[in-house]
């Protein structure tokens, strides 16, 4: 049952998430690329303030799936560094967390490229 719940409360915390997202382009007239932007600084403030981290462990996977995670690692990352190193630190911080998440998307999206034959906007 304990599982069960889990799943529920990454599900709900996830989903709300999302409704932000998709409410963000459907009544403010927003692209995606603005709303993309707006979900990452969102999780980078939410980080900045001490808040996203007990969403993760509240949400689990609810709260590290969507994008504003990509923020919160970006801020967080930088924090740590800039505590060991200072004003240097905060630049290599962000690079270093999310390194590999950036590295894997740019793998899988050029294999996918590959594979798939992407079509580009016919003019």
């Amino acid at each position: 049952m304990l599982v069960f719940y889990s799943f529920l409360i990454a599900f709900i915390v996830g989903g709300l998430i999302c409704v932000i997202g998709q409410l963000i382009m459907d009544v403010g007239k927003l692209t995606p690329g603005h709303t993309l932007a707006i979900l990452v600084v969102s999780g980078a403030i939410l980080d900045g303030l001490g808040l996203y981290e007990p969403l993760i462990d509240f949400a689990g996977a609810g709260a590290t799936i969507p994008i504003t995670s990509f923020g919160n690692a970006l801020t967080h990352g930088a924090l740590a560094e800039a505590e060991k190193h200072g004003w240097v630190g905060v630049l290599t911080g962000m690079f270093e967390v999310t390194s590999s998440g950036i590295s894997a998307a740019i793998v899988f999206g050029f294999i996918a490229a590959l594979i798939f034959k992407p079509k580009g906007k016919a003019n």
